[in-house]
């Protein structure tokens, strides 16, 4: 863990308002009891108004609040940009949550970090390219995310007909073509169907369990070792 993160944490713990030993707030962020006095001496010495002492305690006194966000000019951009590419994949319900994210980002940043939000100057324009895809991806995300198995109505690229049972492990967006990888149940193996050429994709109520040799970093691990360098994934 980041010592940034850990001392967001440790204020983190403070605020619950009561007295908290040095030993407890040790056992919660897996560090030394050594390493939180340093943390508590650091924080009070840039102004954090933490009341306590050594073998009694510690409690952060009432009225404190954390500072505003605070991004670099890389981070922002990076946030304005992924969010204005996630805008233009084809999946609107992510669009607009790309879209809120900036928003909150907006309003909880000093002004003059919302008005370089607004103003940076990388685009992600919308790509005319981008085939149509019939089936619901955020259905098929939320089937990811349920372990849900998936019925395919399927298109090869030979031009092949067939119908697919998979356990969905992840979408893959190879700007404009979207994949969808998983354990196939006809093929027996790992695939990767583009959705353009899903003609209909229904989320079943069957689950299915996180087995070994079924997961995504099996996948992904395959994938790794069967792939040349900056060669994209390809269709079943």
């Amino acid at each position: 863990m980041r010592r940034a993160d850990r001392l967001f944490l440790l204020i983190q713990i403070l605020r619950r308002g009561r007295v908290v030993t040095a030993s407890d707030i040790a056992g919660e962020l897996e560090v030394s009891t050594r390493t939180v006095y340093r943390d508590i001496a650091d924080l009070t010495a840039t102004g954090v108004p933490i009341d306590g002492e050594a073998g009694v305690g510690y409690v952060l006194r009432p009225g404190f609040d954390m500072p505003p966000l605070g991004f670099t000019t890389d981070e922002l951009e990076a946030l304005a940009l992924g969010a204005r590419i996630v805008a233009g994949s084809g999946d609107e319900k992510l669009a607009r949550a790309a879209e809120d994210v900036l928003a909150k980002v907006a309003a909880a940043v000093p002004d003059q970090d919302a008005e370089t939000i607004d103003a940076i100057a990388l685009l992600a324009p919308p790509d005319d390219t981008r085939p149509p895809v019939v089936a619901d991806i955020p259905a098929l995300r939320r089937a990811i995310r349920e372990r849900r198995k998936v019925r395919l109505a399927y298109r090869s690229e030979r031009g092949d007909d067939t119908t697919r049972v998979i356990r969905p492990l992840v979408l893959l967006y190879f700007g404009p073509v979207w994949l969808l990888a998983g354990w196939c149940e006809l093929r027996r193996g790992f695939r990767n169907f583009r959705l353009d050429w899903v003609a209909g994709a229904d989320v079943l109520d069957e689950t299915f369990p996180d087995a070994p040799g079924h997961r995504l970093a099996d996948y992904l691990k395959l994938e790794r070792e069967k792939l040349a360098p900056h060669q994209s994934a390809k269709a079943d």
